[in-house]
């Protein structure tokens, strides 16, 4: 864990000068977890020149805490973390002097982002937080005001820490994890994906998608594709990767759905059999002779219809039709799980009612083989599904109406909704398909969403 500090003070000398604001961000190798900032009273004039350069004046000072009143907090939140600053022996040295004046000697390990720049982007014409900032595309809010500084100082260390744990994946591993890859792809292109839940999408030195796919975390599902070498078709795939593209969606649903989208609109080379659908197997039904709805697991084709339901694999559609036989007591031979000329395996254990060797009336296993069909669609007709965004700034709604998918979108999390009408105008629209209500209704029956809203 890191602390990424940042001071404004009333001069540059230590020994004379005091702290006038400090901020304190902690930092666990990922994100920020907490914020921390407070201005102080210096407890001596603040001359004209760090108030034009700060915007810092006497009298906003006047009434902040004074040093001691604020010691205990930073003594707390600095405690057992490396002490991390832009030109770190500055804010350090300070910081040290005013706890000496109070009788108690801070130590804490330092970074210093400036050294660590120098060593990881060396050739710089300037190393100041601005420059590099400005180097780097790292906007800075608040230049010159400790919180300002301190967030971007942040962004700086996130950035050199990826950069310097990229270098090192690289260096240690450049003949085993990223063998075979093209001449032309640049590796530090994996500096700009973060570890966030979206949509990946690989393209060849012609800008051909080929090959997407959606992750919870994209860094590490990427850097899983460079460094398989498990298959000749992953090494196919790894010798024609030039670009990587990403997209940020928050939501896993939202990834999910985007995931299918991209799919069918480019149909890209390695995604082979999910260029029809994003779900390769179906479930289908049909009457037999003797009158019971039966189930049957087979690939989705065009020429196939529509299914009741899609999985992504033989496995996963067993799986969930076992599960479904065993809740409904239905019976495996007419559920496609079982193949035999007489009784299934579950009717001596009393747990199929014998339909497969029609001793159960059709109409009452019929009434229960109809809740499989229910099982696969939208318990509502019309909702929104409220979930995160791709920020802390908004949140993501998805839109089903007349038991139809319409599409999703973002919103201000301070938006004015008086009406869920008014989300409308936030909703991008999308077509609606087989796949997309196998998504929807699988992962609300699997995973919490922040909240449905009826309409």
């Amino acid at each position: 864990m890191y602390a990424i500090v940042d001071i404004e003070t009333t001069g540059s000398s230590p020994h004379t000068e005091k702290i006038t604001e400090i901020a304190i961000l902690l930092y666990d190798g990922e994100k920020v977890v907490k914020e921390y900032s407070t201005l102080i009273n210096p407890e001596k004039e603040i001359p004209f020149y760090i108030t034009s350069l700060t915007g810092i004046t006497n009298e906003m000072v006047a009434t902040a805490p004074k040093f001691y009143e604020v010691a205990k907090e930073i003594v707390e939140l600095t405690d057992g973390r490396i002490f991390v600053a832009h030109n770190a022996s500055f804010d350090y040295s300070f910081i040290k002097s005013e706890f000496k004046q109070l009788g108690y000697e801070f130590k804490r390990h330092q970074l210093c982002t400036v050294r660590l720049s120098r060593k990881l982007i060396p050739g710089l014409r300037s190393y100041s937080l601005g420059k590099i900032c400005n180097e780097l595309n790292i906007y800075i809010q608040n230049r010159h005001r400790a919180a300002g500084d301190a967030l971007a100082t942040a962004r700086l260390f996130d950035y050199l820490i990826r950069l310097e744990k990229s270098n090192k994946l690289f260096e240690e591993n450049e003949e085993t994890l990223f063998r075979g890859l093209h001449p032309d792809f640049n590796k530090k292109q994996l500096l700009s994906i973060p570890e966030e839940t979206g949509v990946y999408y690989f393209l060849d030195d012609h800008n051909n998608v080929i090959y997407i796919g959606k992750s919870r975390n994209l860094h590490k599902r990427v850097l899983s594709h460079l460094s398989n070498n498990s298959s000749q078709r992953a090494l196919q795939m790894k010798e024609s990767i030039v670009t990587i593209g990403i997209e940020i969606t928050g939501s896993e649903l939202i990834a999910l759905l985007k995931e299918s989208d991209e799919i069918k609109k480019h149909k890209p080379l390695y995604n082979r059999s999910q260029r029809w659908s994003v779900f390769t197997y179906g479930l289908y039904s049909y009457t037999n002779t003797n009158g019971y709805t039966c189930f049957k697991i087979d690939k989705n084709t065009e020429k196939s219809g529509l299914p009741i339901t899609s999985f992504r694999s033989v496995r996963e559609a067993r799986e969930e039709m076992h599960r479904q036989v065993k809740i409904n007591h239905l019976c495996q031979k007419l559920s496609g799980l079982y193949d035999a000329a007489g009784a299934c395996f579950y009717y001596p254990l009393n747990e199929c009612k014998g339909a497969c060797i029609q001793k159960e009336d059709t109409l009452s296993y019929n009434q229960r083989a109809q809740r499989i069909f229910n099982a696969f669609h939208y318990e509502r007709q019309n909702f929104f599904i409220i979930d995160k965004g791709r920020n802390n700034e908004e949140k993501s709604a998805v839109k089903i109406e007349n038991g139809r998918f319409i599409g999703f979108g973002y919103f201000p999390v301070d938006a004015d909704l008086r009406y869920l009408s008014e989300l409308d105008e936030y909703i991008q629209h999308y077509k609606d398909n087989r796949d997309v209500q196998r998504i929807i209704v699988s992962y609300l029956r699997k995973k919490k969403v922040e909240k449905i809203l009826k309409f």
